[in-house]
């Protein structure tokens, strides 16, 4: 199977944070933003596959920063490792200062996403190619995160990740 490399999946929303999508406090629900983060993180996952995907889990979600009422949003989603079937996605998101213009993170997210068929049945994903130090890192990252989850879920015991990771390489 031919490989891909993040920069292949790479996708960017950009939007305005408008008066319905906020709370009481005037910034952006905590529901929207994971939402355009799910659309960003699915966009990347079928550019990668070049299949149907559905979201298999949201692993990671940090919320570090509010989002103002009027603020420019920017998510940007990129995959970060491919396994069998299910690939890591990365997502981070910008927000723009209204008078510098120049965009600071604000949060971040990790999403898992499996390719299927028309039946819904997971199929084979193409292998990741890190290109930068940042995708390397998270690359690497990837491995460690799938290891904790299958240990978290009892599918794997801690002392088994050097062999799950002969399966994964």
């Amino acid at each position: 199977m031919e490989t891909r490399t993040p920069s292949e999946s790479k996708t960017i929303l950009t939007d305005l944070v408008l008066p319905s999508e906020t709370n009481p406090l005037n910034n952006l629900f905590g529901g929207e933003l994971l939402a355009r983060m799910d659309r960003a993180a699915s966009i990347a996952a079928r550019r990668h596959s070049r299949r149907i995907v559905v979201t298999a889990s949201v692993n990671h979600v940090a919320f570090n920063k509010t989002i103002a009422l009027g603020s420019v949003v920017t998510v940007e989603a990129k995959i970060s490792r491919a396994f069998k079937t299910s690939m890591e996605i990365y997502i981070d998101v910008w927000i723009e200062d209204r008078e510098s213009g120049i965009c600071s993170k604000a949060n971040e997210a990790i999403y898992t996403f499996v390719a299927v068929n028309e039946q819904g049945q997971p199929v084979p994903v193409p292998p990741v190619v890190p290109e930068t130090d940042d995708e390397k890192d998270r690359y690497d990252g990837a491995l460690r995160r799938k290891q904790l989850s299958l240990v978290l879920a009892g599918k794997m015991k801690p002392n088994d990740a050097t062999e799950l990771k002969a399966l994964f390489t």
